[in-house]
């Protein structure tokens, strides 16, 4: 069902119908091959780089798009609805930059984020530990000044590009002073003392590698600390934002190829003489299916808008991401319901979007975590 977009100029139109035509072209006929290979489409995504897509919301003085927030979102929700895995590797990469564009110093952003954003690298967002996943305050991976370096040392758990990706941002302890003690580093991928663990064997989206990041005595030039010192928890927290809209606007994408893959289906299925669709128990399913997408369209670029506005938008980023991840798992799960025993196969899609739908709920900070967010949210409104 073709999407309405919300855009600010005509430019970005043709933008958001440009990538909806590469992604029909290239990543949709790619897709389940890959995913049932385990196989990362580095190629692909390399090419969406060259194309300009990884660098959309940055400036262009460094090669970026300079795209208000919500033109980049619905871009990221068009790549979803065709692949979910390379929507979620450019939101990833794009987090992996956001440290550097936004808390670099001016050199250091002229240094190094024009290849970053240019296509040619990619990164990985180093935060989550075994045990401090949400809680990065209670992280544990350390990082002792020794001369004009630091010396990191520790793990860094669930990592959407580990052991492939160019460059790390990793968060680190730099003293014990709780969430102040934390600072950003920029970590080539070839640092010495730098391993991943095997891939994880995961129930959905299996193209795209996830892993742990052992450092072990890695050396990095005290220049590729982002930001000053005790700085990286609210650095970390501020990426978080954009990450989690990013989310939700995926999760749009791959519940929106759920809703058209269902629709689909029930218009061309017959039962009892005429198409399912026409029957109230299919028809109203289509309908909730169709009302909550949109609900989460709404929502992530209500969100984006504050963002571009310059205003604050932590809890409406939480909100997007709760609604959107969790409106993604019902949809898709109806969706595999609206197909029947064919639902259930390998034969239709459906399948592999529920799958990939139920990590949504977990990563960027479960939807419990979000629930938190909102409700201190709610209690210093009070105040």
């Amino acid at each position: 069902m073709p999407v309405e977009r919300v855009v600010p100029t005509p430019e970005a139109r043709d933008l958001i119908d440009l990538v909806g035509k590469i992604a029909d072209r290239d990543l949709a006929p790619a897709a389940a091959a890959a995913e049932e290979a385990a196989r990362y489409p580095r190629e692909l995504v390399r090419m969406l780089g060259r194309t300009g897509l990884l660098g959309l919301p940055y400036d262009e003085e460094f090669g970026g798009g300079a795209q208000p927030y919500d033109v980049y979102l619905q871009v990221l929700e068009e790549l979803a609805a065709r692949w979910a895995t390379v929507a979620l590797s450019v939101s990833v990469h794009g987090l992996s930059c956001w440290p550097l564009a936004n808390y670099g110093s001016a050199e250091q952003r002229k240094r190094w984020l024009p290849d970053m954003i240019g296509g040619e690298q990619l990164g990985a967002y180093c935060l989550s530990e075994p045990h401090a996943g949400s809680d990065a305050a209670a992280m544990s991976t350390r990082a002792v000044r020794d001369g004009d370096s630091y010396v990191l040392d520790g793990t860094k758990a669930w990592i959407t590009h580990g052991g492939i990706a160019d460059f790390y941002s990793v968060f680190a302890r730099t003293s014990d002073d709780g969430a102040r003690g934390i600072s950003c580093f920029l970590v080539p991928a070839d640092a010495d003392g730098l391993t991943f663990g095997a891939a994880e064997h995961k129930m959905g989206l299996t193209a795209s590698p996830t892993t742990i990041v052992n450092l072990d005595g890695v050396r990095v030039a005290a220049e590729r600390r982002i930001g000053d010192e005790g700085a990286g928890f609210g650095i970390a927290l501020h990426a978080l934002d954009a990450g989690r809209v990013g989310v939700a606007a995926v999760a749009t994408g791959l519940a929106q190829a759920a809703l058209d893959e269902a629709a689909a289906y029930a218009r061309q299925r017959e039962q009892f003489g005429r198409p399912v669709i026409g029957h109230q128990g299919v028809g109203f399913t289509l309908a909730d299916m169709a009302a909550s997408v949109q609900a989460a369209r709404a929502l992530y670029l209500a969100a984006a808008q504050r963002r571009d506005r310059g205003l604050g938008y932590r809890q409406q980023a939480a909100v997007a991401k709760l609604v959107a991840t969790d409106n993604a798992m019902k949809v898709t799960t109806d969706a595999v319901q609206v197909l029947g025993g064919v639902g259930y196969t390998r034969d239709f899609p459906v399948e592999r979007y529920f799958r990939e739908a139920k990590v949504m709920q977990i990563f960027e900070g479960t939807n419990q975590i979000q629930r938190l967010v909102i409700a201190r949210d709610l209690e210093r409104f009070g105040e």
